[in-house]
């Protein structure tokens, strides 16, 4: 007689497997190895929380120092055709295939392709990635972190107010080229004056080696409790850089030239239209922001409830994020036009991108304003909420992963914040390296 098979958590379990257990349990109870049943996945303690954190994943370091560059770059207000066209076309239906991906299978960017075992490959693939935009993105934030230290002291130290900066301000002297925030950031920051190249990094610079640590606890923090303790952090990290660009944006239409900046920002070039180079930048912009094919979207979308509305989170995070780098140009473009009134130059010798815009051009906008060292704090403020909150989401993917890991090998809930310990202080001792790739002409500066 063939007994029928038993149901366990939604697996049918073969009758010689249950009759094995019975069998071994009356012999000797005591000595029973336990069954390893997968525990319930968690979720978002509420709606508010996916869709911030999801905003927050998207809104990131790119919208304040890369969407305004390109804008103006490309033609002022006709690159918001490119922009639009691109985010409608390409960008909302990946972010929303991938957000049904991950609340479907609710399963991380690994085990979400059991539905299909040929494509696991992928999950590997955005594993690998997340990893490597880990360790210098981090740089990113411990450069902030470094310049919202040095925020506190009155003067500015990129300031021409500062004694040590007399030589650099001293417009009777034509044989030096470099401001103070060139000088602040080439040497100070970074030390490449005493660097040959690639080849020679030159000594560990312990400031921002212990910015770097400081960036990785704060990382390790936020993540300890997976979504119990990120989902509670991005009320924060998700909402303050919109308070701080509202600040910033009327305290720039109050100055003196901020209308020649913004005039610069979208004054409009039809006729970049016709070239190419326009319509590249405007696809690149849409992956970069939106963060598709990563993993990010497809990990936090697997905590989600099986019946969220996951077609109005598409339209509100994509529509969010692609508003908040347009409105992001005014702030930076307002007050980059003050600066250019102040020197009496046109406002495209002053504008730049990347690295260059977020630790040269702007900090040296900000020291000239009454109160520099309140808006200094300020913007490198929003800046590293900016970046630990975009970080912290793809921690998230990794985190997915270890769960399966987890689940799999049995491994206790202690041993997971362990890895976590190792897994971070592995990326700091790595991150090193990545300064030499984020330098103004490094292989990622425009990014």
């Amino acid at each position: 007689m063939f007994s029928s098979p038993a149901q366990l958590n939604g697996f049918t379990v073969p009758p010689s497997v249950t009759g094995a257990a019975s069998q071994t349990q009356s012999h000797s109870p005591s000595h029973a190895p336990p069954l390893n049943i997968q525990p319930p996945r968690e979720q978002w303690g509420g709606k508010y929380e996916f869709l911030l954190s999801c905003l927050g994943y998207c809104v990131g370091l790119g919208n304040v120092w890369r969407f305004p560059y390109l804008c103006y770059r490309n033609g002022g207000g006709v690159f918001l055709i490119p922009y639009f066209i691109m985010l409608f076309f390409t960008g909302m239906p990946l972010f929303l295939m991938e957000l049904s991906l991950g609340q479907y299978g609710a399963a991380g960017p690994i085990t979400v392709w059991k539905c299909c075992p040929l494509l696991k490959g992928i999950g590997i693939g955005m594993l690998c990635v997340s990893t490597l935009v880990c360790l210098y993105y981090n740089v990113i934030i411990a450069w902030t972190f470094y310049y919202l230290g040095n925020s506190f002291q009155s003067p500015l130290p990129w300031s021409c107010d500062a004694s040590a900066n007399a030589k650099f301000c001293n417009t009777t002297n034509t044989t030096i080229s470099l401001s103070p925030s060139e000088e602040f950031w080439n040497d100070r920051v970074l030390g490449v004056r005493s660097s040959k190249g690639l080849h020679d990094p030159g000594p560990v610079r312990w400031e921002l080696a212990l910015c770097l640590l400081a960036a990785w606890v704060i990382i390790f923090l936020c993540m300890l409790k997976g979504i119990r303790s990120s989902g509670k952090v991005v009320y924060v990290t998700a909402t303050f850089p919109y308070f701080v660009l509202i600040v910033l944006i009327i305290r720039g239409a109050t100055l003196e030239g901020s209308l020649q900046g913004v005039a610069f920002y979208l004054t409009p070039v039809w006729e970049r239209l016709a070239n190419a180079q326009v319509w590249n930048d405007a696809a690149s912009q849409i992956f970069y922001s939106l963060g598709i094919g990563v993993g990010g979207l497809l990990s936090m979308a697997s905590y989600n409830k099986f019946d969220n509305n996951v077609i109005r989170d598409t339209l509100v995070i994509t529509i969010g994020n692609c508003t908040t780098s347009f409105f992001a140009g005014f702030a930076i473009f307002s007050i980059l036009g003050h600066m250019a009134w102040r020197k009496g130059v046109p406002v495209e010798k002053v504008a730049d991108t990347g690295p260059g815009l977020a630790f040269v051009a702007y900090p040296e906008a900000l020291a000239l304003l009454p109160g520099s060292v309140f808006w200094a704090i300020l913007f490198f403020l929003m800046l590293f909420m900016l970046g630990v909150d975009t970080l912290v989401r793809i921690f998230n993917l990794d985190f997915s992963f270890f769960g399966h890991l987890q689940v799999s090998a049995a491994v206790s809930q202690q041993d997971g914040e362990w890895f976590y310990i190792g897994q971070c202080e592995t990326q700091d001792f790595v991150s090193g390296p990545a300064l030499l790739w984020l330098l103004p002409d490094g292989p990622i500066a425009g990014h």
